[in-house]
């Protein structure tokens, strides 16, 4: 036979709101916040979290997944790189760093063990949208910041850094047409990303909400270039041989790729919207004067900076923006300068776009590539 326990009500008062304090963090509040400019609500009605505040300097992880592409690589040195600039290494005590491939459980895991051993805030790129509650449960229960950014979560119950790939494509679009003028027919060839990922999916929609409204005679021809050079210069080769001359090229990635499968068929330059990718970025300089009027745009790896810069700031006590819209990173061949925002000595697939004005950030190349990828535990 079973007995029941009766407490008395002020003890169970009590333990209810033990309870209820040790996950409170972080409350919902009224924004705006600190630097606006940088810190930008996705919405108008993104909502504004605010975490008890702490004193620093703090203890920052960042728990990367995959590393085996040159953008995390890059990622990761810039990580490192921003951590030693003015502003920054007075305000962070430690900064641990850790991939742990593509396995959700081991980042998970990662996840609590800094967690456990008291970091302030833990900054990464969510290997899986789902999955991620508990250890947001247990970060709220120990007061701390968790900042997805990049590949973000399905929940707002995070802070979450990102660029906003629809616009992406809408500037890209209102570059090609600025730049063909009064020409409203034609071929234009959009070179797209990876199927299936919601990036090159936004990219497009993004594109062709533009074009389809202010220039619908085009026609577009679509192929793929999985936002890899190789790809892309094939799939542009395939392309000129089938439909002849294009009057303007929006490509997702593999910038540089594409502009030689060009330069190879001996095709005039046109008008075109690209990537951050350094080669792209040299040819548009040495071949503007020819045609070549790029427009250079960049989901940046840099994007780790602005998602460290947001987990101090809300350590500090600052309201933030639950999705954090960062300002894209864009480049034009009329704004393009040598050692500034393209390095002609470096290799063509260094992404070149980290520099963000709005929020103050800007790591120069040899900044980052005095750094490496390896994890420092």
């Amino acid at each position: 036979m079973m007995r029941s326990l009766r407490l008395p009500a002020a003890v169970v008062a009590g333990l209810l709101l033990s309870t209820a304090a040790a996950v409170a963090a972080p409350k919902t509040v009224s924004g705006p916040g600190p630097d606006p400019q940088c810190f930008k609500p996705w919405k108008a009605d993104t909502k504004y979290m605010q975490w008890p505040k702490k004193d620093g300097p703090y203890r920052v992880a960042i728990v990367n997944g995959f590393v085996g592409n040159t953008w995390r690589i890059q990622m990761i040195q810039t990580a490192k790189a921003y951590a030693e600039q003015p502003g920054m290494k007075d305000r962070i005590k430690e900064l641990k760093v850790v991939s742990t491939g593509t396995d959700v459980a081991a980042q998970l895991g990662a996840m609590e063990d800094f967690i456990n051993q008291g970091y302030d805030a833990i900054v990464t790129i969510a290997v899986a949208p789902d999955g991620f509650d508990r250890v947001i449960r247990l970060a709220d229960r120990n007061n701390v910041v968790v900042v997805p950014f990049d590949n973000v979560l399905d929940t707002d119950k995070v802070m979450q850094v990102n660029e906003d790939q629809l616009e992406i494509g809408r500037i890209s679009a209102r570059h090609i047409l600025k730049e063909l003028g009064s020409k409203r027919e034609g071929k234009i060839l959009e070179v797209r990303g990876l199927p299936g990922n919601s990036v090159d999916r936004d990219r497009h929609l993004g594109f062709r909400e533009v074009m389809e409204k202010e220039a619908p005679k085009f026609q577009i021809i679509e192929i793929v270039g999985n936002w890899d050079d190789g790809t892309s210069q094939k799939a542009t080769a395939d392309a000129l041989a089938v439909h002849g001359r294009f009057d303007a090229v929006f490509t997702q990635g593999g910038s540089t790729g594409t502009v030689r499968a060009m330069m190879d068929a001996k095709h005039p330059f046109v008008p075109m919207a690209g990537e951050a990718e350094n080669g792209y970025r040299k040819l548009i300089a040495e071949h503007a004067k020819d045609g070549l009027k790029g427009l250079s745009y960049g989901q940046s790896a840099g994007l780790v900076a602005i998602s460290m810069k947001a987990a101090l700031s809300a350590l500090e006590g600052n309201p933030m923006p639950q999705l954090i819209s960062v300002p894209i990173p864009v480049e034009d061949y009329t704004t393009l300068k040598a050692g500034v925002n393209y390095w002609p000595d470096l290799t063509d697939n260094f992404f070149a776009a980290n520099a963000f004005p709005a929020c103050g950030v800007n790591i120069s190349a040899p900044e980052i590539m005095a750094k490496d990828a390896k994890n420092v535990q």
